[in-house]
Formats: C-alpha cells, structure tokens, sequence
C-alpha cells in the first residue's frame, strides 16, 4: 500500500494559519476561540453568561405570559419560546461586552494596541497602521473617516509631540482643507484610554462628506507612496478581537 505524500513546510505553514484565522473558520469555532480566549482574561464570563440568561429569561417569560396572547398550553408555550429568546439575547450581549473587555485588557500596553482597537470601526472609515514611527517603537496610526483625518499617536507622550506635529505638517500639505484631528492613547490626562478609543474618534463629528473622503484618500496615495512599509506586532490577542467583530457582526 503506497505511503500518503508528506506535507511541504509551505503546505503545513499555510494549514497551520488557517486553523487560527478567524476569517478561515466557521462561525461556531470564531465563538469558542473567543470564549476561550476571553475566559483566560476573565474567568467569571461563563457564570456571567449564565446568570443573565436566567435574568432575561425570567423577564421574556413573564412580559410574553402577561400579553394577553391566549390561555392555557398556548399560553405557555408562547411563554416558554419568549423566555428563551431574551435569554439568548441577554447571554450574548453579556458574551459581546465582557469579550471585548477582556480583549482590551490583553491588549493594553502592547505595541500596536492602537491600530488594533481602531480595526473594530466599520464601514466609512479608512485604517492606515503606522504611519509614522520612532526606533522606540513610539507610532501614529492614520484614520480617515467623517471626522476628517485622525491621528492617534500611541507611546512615550514626550516623543509623540514631535512626531505627531511632523506627520500633521505633511498631511497639510497633501490635504490643507481637511479637518485634523490628534488623540494620544493612553490613560493620563488629556489622553483616550484604549477601551474607549473607537467610541472617542466616532463622536469627533461630520465634518466631511463621503465623496470628499474618496477625495483625500487619493491625495493620500502619494504621501504613503514614500513610507517605509513597517511590520506591525501581530500576536493572538488581535486575532482574538477580530474573529470576536465577525462574530458580533454575524459573519
């Protein structure tokens, strides 16, 4: 009987990523890696998915057995399928929130923590990671979105002031008429604790409209076109967070 063909390193090497990247996997795998993931940061989240499924649980079945829907077996039934559903819908809030909490949490103080929060922002908004950078790992990473061009800057706050006033001086001059915006990650005063990042650069308003959008990113091309392209840190935390999007997103 002939022997089965070894693998190449190329094959295992490519076999290997595919079981842990979240786009390769099936729905339910994205959710168990996010739960064990999340459970190793936060080891209450399963008594905690438990306990809000018995709260809304207990609030579906009673709002569905006072709707005066019918009586009797019906009644109940309706009850039943009621109780279950926001037991379901409670669970899996809870499972989203403390996820990305824990998620968070793995990520702060890491290089690149920055540019991987900003990867939960949606459709209409445009992530450039490292932009500019210092040898100490200092970095700003690029957002284009409604507000206009965001810099978020992420390391020693000393040796951002100089780099984010050199990075803002060179999008002037490619896009002058766009709103810039500055945040620093960080959790001192005047900087954005990473948890509340993406929430901070959504409300920073709409300043310009999607067509001009298009606009700046063309504009952008030739400022990017002289960077050195720069390796971000990857690691399993980001991978975590970005199957824990799909899943949240029902991808």
């Amino acid at each position: 009987m002939a022997s089965e063909p070894k693998m190449s390193r190329a094959a295992k090497r490519a076999a290997k990523k595919a079981e842990t990247d979240p786009t390769k996997m099936s729905r339910r795998r994205q959710i168990v890696e996010t739960y064990r993931m999340s459970k190793q940061g936060d080891p209450k989240i399963g008594l905690w998915m438990a306990a809000m499924f018995v709260v809304g649980a207990l609030v579906g079945g009673a709002i569905f057995y006072l709707i005066p829907a019918g009586s009797g077996t019906f009644n109940l039934v309706i009850s039943i399928i009621g109780a279950i559903l926001f037991g379901l819908l409670a669970m899996m809030i809870t499972f989203s929130r403390r996820a990305q909490r824990a998620a968070f949490a793995r990520l702060e103080g890491q290089p690149g923590a920055g540019a991987r929060a900003l990867s939960m922002l949606r459709r209409g908004w445009k992530v450039d990671e490292v932009v500019g950078f210092t040898k100490q790992q200092d970095m700003v990473h690029r957002v284009v979105g409604p507000p206009g061009i965001v810099l978020v800057g992420e390391g020693n706050p000393n040796r951002l002031k100089a780099l984010m006033m050199s990075e803002r001086r060179k999008h002037e001059r490619v896009a002058a008429d766009t709103p810039i915006h500055e945040v620093i990650v960080g959790n001192e005063e005047g900087q954005v604790r990473l948890p509340k990042l993406t929430r901070h650069v959504q409300k920073l308003g709409r300043q310009v409209k999607p067509a001009e959008i298009t606009d700046v990113l063309n504009r952008l091309k030739a400022l990017d076109a002289q960077r050195p392209k720069v390796p971000l840190p990857r690691g399993p935390v980001p991978t975590s967070m970005k199957g824990m999007r799909g899943n949240m997103r029902g991808r």
